[in-house]
């Protein structure tokens, strides 16, 4: 057979899928729901009659999806946002999947006659939040998510994969009969995650370092660095013993929370990358699932999903979140945005390659679960949030009108610093900033709206602001934007005209970018 047909088809299902992204917006529903149609509608159940029942070939490409997916993730996430919500982020990344699988899968065995091991192993694929499905319905609607809910989402669907794997992973070798010792999970869990999180900063450190001193000559070179670096970061960690979704999000984290040349560049070709790989991975894994299949575990999936919504995620975001102090309604919408997708999907194809018993009806129900999950929760995303009073209109993002890190011949460079809370720059006009006479500030982003700044133009925690100027002027425009300390003494007036402020501090800070 030759290739072209595959080409054709191929690239007709991708363009099939951009444009339903597109319907989808419009219907206010999630893209994903689309992709996975399309995939069953070419499949052997559908119209198309393409025949594909290769398990392996599906999670290989779910795999490398999934890893692209939350690089673009950790790229797009803000350091100043995640961190007032990491340790409660992190808490419903681990013990809320651990609860979730339990509830879940006890549910299952029960409702589906199988054995504890079996249904525990659906659970621990159902339990995880999914990257794809959260930050494609968080990006998609028109509100945002107040009360650190929005990066608590992130946080946690960008996080709790290690877990779900890592549960998935063990519960089929228990389920196979290998003998694997529930003794030794403790220290492989705690080695999955030190060595993922480690080699995932240190792959960041490192990308960070080769983007900026070496000089590509194209600037289409750097956006093909960063993509084989999130190949790298993924593949490296899983051959080490770590886990290679969490490095992977953690190195884009790193990189997209430091100065980066060719920044805007290289997210705009992540963001693409991001959504092909959607499109891609939905659609082989629509056309791995036998819709005609999915009757026959209707009933049964649908308690799975009852207990999963109504009892197993809520029961563990209260348990998670009550400790920090988060506000019922703030748990009841957290609780329900905790969207399956393909995540789920991909580690039903587990037990698939392995050849366990049961295994097609275990794909069955996760499918099953993931579409009633992202039709019924992901539609209902914003009247949920105005209902419990946690909605604000998201702001209009416009083009980024410079593009930042691409040295001029002067020995300058545009730079964007984001101004961090308590800094000295914080809530001060320009004029008082006392910048050195070589930075010229170019323009301030203030959510999404771009300002040209002016002398009395003042500042605020978050905003990004673009200068220009050498390196040795940066420095210290960054230590009055990014660092928590007050001006030398004698310097700057205060903000009331008093003298200067003697606010001091550390933080871990700054994110320039």
């Amino acid at each position: 057979m030759s290739i072209e047909p595959v080409l054709l088809a191929g690239a007709a299902l991708t363009l099939a899928g951009v444009l339903a992204s597109k319907l989808a917006t419009r219907l206010g529903i999630p893209a994903l729901l689309l992709f996975l149609g399309l995939g069953m509608l070419v499949g052997t159940d559908g119209p198309g009659g393409v025949e594909f029942d290769d398990a392996g070939a599906a999670q290989a490409v779910g795999i490398a999806a999934l890893a692209l997916i939350l690089f673009d993730g950790g790229l797009s996430t803000r350091w100043s946002a995640v961190r007032p919500v990491l340790a409660r982020g992190t808490v419903l990344a681990t013990v809320g999947v651990l609860i979730t699988a339990g509830i879940a899968g006890t549910t299952a065995s029960l409702l589906l006659g199988l054995p504890i091991e079996v249904g525990l192993l659906l659970g621990a694929i159902i339990s995880s939040t999914d990257a794809a499905a959260v930050f494609s319905v968080l990006r998609s609607r028109s509100t945002d998510l107040r009360g650190g809910i929005q990066p608590t989402l992130e946080l946690e669907s960008g996080a709790n994969d290690p877990m779900a794997v890592f549960l998935t992973v063990t519960l089929v070798a228990v389920a196979s009969g290998s003998g694997t010792s529930w003794v030794a999970l403790v220290p492989m869990l705690v080695a999955q995650a030190g060595i993922g999180a480690v080699a995932g900063v240190a792959a960041g450190h490192v990308g960070r370092l080769l983007l900026n001193r070496v000089n590509l000559g194209s600037d289409g070179l750097y956006p093909v660095v960063t993509i084989t670096l999130a190949l790298i970061t993924y593949s490296g960690a899983t051959l080490a013993g770590g886990s290679g979704f969490l490095a992977v999000y953690l190195c884009g984290m790193w990189l997209g929370n430091h100065d980066l040349v060719h920044r805007n560049g290289i997210a705009r070709f992540h963001d693409a990358v991001a959504w092909l790989a959607q499109i891609g991975m939905f659609l082989v894994l629509g056309l791995l699932v036998w819709p005609s299949r999915l009757p026959a575990v209707a009933g049964a999936a649908l308690g799975v999903t009852a207990v999963l919504v109504f009892v197993a995620r809520p029961v563990a975001t209260a348990i998670c979140l009550t400790p920090f102090g988060v506000p019922a309604r703030h748990q009841a919408v957290i609780a329900w945005v905790g969207l399956r997708g393909a995540t789920p999907i991909v580690l039903a194809t587990f037990p698939l390659v392995e050849g366990l018993t049961d295994s097609q009806t275990l794909f069955d129900v996760v499918f099953f679960v993931v579409l009633t999950s992202v039709l019924v929760q992901g539609t209902t995303v914003g009247p949920v949030a105005r209902l419990f009073g946690v909605s604000s209109p998201a702001p209009a993002r416009q083009p980024a009108p410079l593009e930042p890190g691409r040295p001029l011949p002067d020995g300058t460079t545009l730079r964007e610093l984001t101004v961090v809370p308590s800094s000295f720059g914080d809530g001060r006009p320009v004029v008082e900033l006392h910048l050195p006479e070589r930075v010229l500030l170019v323009l301030v982003d203030r959510r999404g709206t771009y300002l040209v700044p002016t002398g009395s133009t003042r500042l605020e925690a978050g905003d990004t602001v673009t200068l220009l100027a050498d390196d040795a002027a940066m420095a210290t425009a960054g230590e009055l934007l990014c660092e928590v300390e007050g001006p030398p003494p004698g310097d700057a007036p205060g903000r009331d005209g008093s003298p200067g402020d003697d606010r001091t501090g550390e933080g871990p800070g700054s994110r320039t970018t």
